[in-house]
């Protein structure tokens, strides 16, 4: 039972980091999302089968990133065409960005259960990088958070 949550728990975070690498801009402390996954994949020795089901991966992950961006860019011309109203209708922007972030939710989970099957085909020394890895970027998270609380706190 404690095999099969931790396998659980593993690919989650490795759907996570997928699924995180593609909706975040590189930016200041950040690296190319598709360097980091390539960086993976290298380690990974994947078969043929896994290998398409990689490439399958990463382009449903492109294309939740793109629809992400894109909704997030109609919700702000909405907002934008609102507030230029005399009466803004704050309401219907709601109603506008609840139904986008349905929509993204749908993008990110079909982009996870792509990340997920792969993960199901793995070897456990596969699945050993991935938790190497997700560990990796858990720790550089943790040392960046300290980081800054350090900064804030004036240490």
């Amino acid at each position: 039972m404690k095999r099969k949550l931790y396998a659980l728990i593993f690919a989650a975070g490795f759907a996570g980091l997928a699924v995180t690498a593609w909706a975040q801009a590189p930016g200041h402390g950040m690296h190319d999302p598709l360097a980091v996954l390539q960086k993976i994949q290298a380690k990974l020795n994947l078969n043929t089968s896994q290998q398409q089901q990689w490439d399958t991966a990463v382009a449903q992950s492109k294309t939740a990133h793109d629809a992400i961006r894109a909704n997030f860019q109609q919700l702000k011309t909405a907002t934008q065409a609102e507030l230029a109203k005399s009466d803004p209708d704050l309401a219907a922007l709601a109603s506008l960005s609840d139904q986008l972030q349905q929509q993204n939710i749908a993008q990110r989970k079909q982009a996870r259960t792509a990340w997920l099957a792969l993960y199901g085909t793995f070897s456990a020394d596969q699945k050993t990088t991935v938790k190497d890895a997700i560990n990796a970027r858990m720790a550089r998270m943790d040392a960046f958070r300290q980081r800054m609380q350090n900064r804030l706190s004036g240490g």
